[in-house]
């Protein structure tokens, strides 16, 4: 199965809001806002929804800072492939509120739990909050990593 999918960092004072996720694959992992664009939806409308529906803010000016693809693996054929847009957003409308699916959860730019995320966060996600366009495949056995590539974008002139 193929899924396309968001994340979206919302940073503001030195500051990023994470939730801390309560359901589904991931549960009790903290990471950005976000999940699945759904059929007849682009990718910034599904990162404004997604921020509405776990945290009930809307981001505003979202940035597309990258594409992340996973590829989890199970007796060594694929069962899923996830292309993940991933976005900074620096303002919002609304005050973040806990949902039956995240709590939201804000930590110092230099203080992310890496140790309590995804295994791959702790390798791109530095370069997000930098600032920098990143492009990442991250290969995954039953959703244990096993090997993965980040690549910085050049940036625009």
């Amino acid at each position: 199965m193929i899924f396309i999918e968001t994340l979206v960092y919302v940073v503001k004072d030195n500051k990023v809001l994470l939730i801390r996720k309560k359901r589904g694959l991931g549960a009790g992992y903290y990471n950005g806002i976000g999940g699945k664009v759904e059929e007849g939806e682009d990718v910034v409308s599904a990162a404004v929804r997604e921020c509405r529906e776990e945290v009930g803010i809307t981001p505003k000016n979202l940035e597309w800072m990258g594409l992340l693809e996973f590829w989890n693996y199970e007796d060594g054929r694929v069962e899923s492939v996830h292309f993940v847009h991933v976005f900074l957003a620096r303002d919002f409308d609304g005050v973040p509120r806990e949902s039956d699916e995240a709590e939201p959860i804000w930590f110092g730019v230099n203080e992310v739990p890496y140790d309590n995320m995804w295994s791959d966060d702790v390798m791109w996600l530095p370069k997000v909050l930098s600032c920098k366009k990143v492009y990442a495949r991250f290969d995954f056995d039953r959703w244990r990593l096993i090997g993965g590539q980040v690549f910085e974008l050049a940036r625009s002139a």
